[in-house]
């Protein structure tokens, strides 16, 4: 099975690849922070393809979560992209055009939380990170199944759709998403988990059919 993991930056590739680098099929790349450039990376390496699946992987804030707990995405969406208005943030969908949202294969999703102990729900992109307890508050209101946010996901997932690429999007939690205090990241924590993660995973998506 060929995968495509696509990490932002290369802390979180080096991580993946302590534990798959051996692994035949398998290719990581840091592509650069945020859905822009995590979009067009993941595109340049899937025109080199072909690709089974493109994970989507790296650290991120977790809404309930504490660091070092790994989390799945059973939808990656675009948290931020759409359109202040008078009467709040309308999503691009509500303008009548694009879309927010990927669903990665729920049997795979299923299988990869139960091999890994992690937990499944929708996984936010934003372009901007969150730094305080009201924007984390809002975004659990307008998302209540959010479990984390990251930058990179839902880029990811637009290149892999547009190539008709089954995607997949693994976080390990690095800190709180609210107030930026940087004395209670545990990032070496959740890169440990990141490597540990894929450690397990080649076995559960060797086991995979794209036909989920």
């Amino acid at each position: 099975m060929r995968v495509l993991v696509v990490t932002a930056v290369p802390a979180e590739r080096d991580a993946v690849t302590r534990a798959s680098g051996a692994v035949p099929g398998y290719q990581v790349i840091a592509a650069g922070v945020g859905p822009a450039a995590a979009a067009a990376g993941t595109a340049r390496a899937l025109a080199a393809g072909p690709y089974d699946l493109v994970v989507s992987a790296g650290i991120g804030g977790g809404f309930r979560s504490p660091p070092g707990s790994l989390l799945v995405a059973d939808a990656i969406v675009a948290a931020d992209l759409g359109a202040e208005t008078p009467a709040g943030f309308v999503p691009v969908t509500g303008l009548g055009f694009g879309t927010v949202e990927h669903r990665p294969p729920a049997g795979l999703v299923t299988a990869v939380a139960a091999a890994t102990a992690a937990t499944t729900g929708t996984v936010l992109t934003v372009s901007t990170v969150t730094g305080s307890a009201e924007r984390a508050a809002a975004l659990l209101a307008a998302h209540p199944a959010a479990v984390a946010e990251a930058m990179e996901g839902f880029g990811v997932a637009e290149a892999a759709a547009q190539a008709g690429v089954p995607v997949l999007e693994i976080r390990a939690v690095s800190n709180a998403v609210g107030p930026r205090d940087r004395e209670a990241w545990r990032i070496g924590e959740a890169l440990a988990a990141l490597t540990e993660a894929f450690g397990k995973l080649p076995p559960v998506l060797e086991g995979w059919t794209a036909h989920d």
